[in-house]
């Protein structure tokens, strides 16, 4: 018998999964990272008020 668990990860569709993976992982990591940098630069107070500054001028 031969495995057909890996067939619909295989091919086209695993090719081309593994760079939008890798892509979402980078753009999560400079988040985190511009998200921890405005913290440590700003401080806490300051950076929840831009935040909510930011979140009010949307709507």
């Amino acid at each position: 018998m031969s495995d057909t668990s890996t067939a619909g990860v295989s091919g086209r569709a695993g090719a081309l999964r593994r760079p939008v993976v890798v892509a979402i992982a980078g753009v999560a990591a400079v988040l985190i990272g511009a998200t921890l940098a405005l913290w440590a630069l700003l401080g806490p107070a300051v950076f929840y008020e831009v935040i909510l500054a930011g979140i009010a001028a949307c709507f």
